[in-house]
């Protein structure tokens, strides 16, 4: 796992063969962040990492100047390496780690957020909800942006809020 831009541009991190969670190639950020940049300041939003995995995505917003990530990650191993991550680049202040499972945390989590990014496993039951979990609790601020990866075999085209 690399950090494809920002600060931290370069820095490689091995989460080990035996990880399970599958991390956004750096081709995919790179094109991710390109967008991104062009649709808002990152230094001034504040980001929801549902699924964090490696931490890739969240790091890669810091690293480009994001202040305030939230990250939450259900999985014990996952977590802990997202969390000596943060503490070795020293990023401490400006990522609130979250264990914990990410549809209870939907439902209880306070405030808005400029942009919120979802990479859970393709598999996962109820994948389907999540944007609408995401609207009926109010989580993304006006202007904000939702993204959510996922497999072939969903389709959210239809869906009211959906944009492109």
């Amino acid at each position: 796992m690399r950090i494809v831009g920002g600060e931290f541009k370069g820095r490689h991190f091995s989460p080990g063969s035996s990880f399970k969670a599958r991390p956004t190639t750096d081709f995919a950020k790179e094109n991710l962040f390109n967008v991104l940049i062009h649709r808002m300041d990152l230094a001034d939003i504040s980001v929801l990492d549902l699924f964090g995995g490696t931490g890739s995505i969240t790091l890669e917003f810091v690293s480009r100047g994001c202040e305030k990530v939230t990250c939450v990650e259900k999985n014990y191993r996952h977590f802990s390496f997202i969390q000596s991550t943060i503490k070795m680049l020293g990023i401490e202040k400006a990522v609130r780690l979250v264990k914990g499972d990410v549809f209870r945390f939907l439902e209880k989590s306070p405030g808005k957020y400029d942009l919120i990014f979802a990479d859970p496993p393709y598999d996962l039951p109820h994948l389907e909800t999540l944007p609408d979990l995401v609207f009926q609790h109010e989580l993304l601020a006006p202007e904000g942006i939702f993204i959510l990866e996922h497999g072939k075999t969903n389709d959210f085209s239809t869906h009211p809020r959906f944009f492109e």
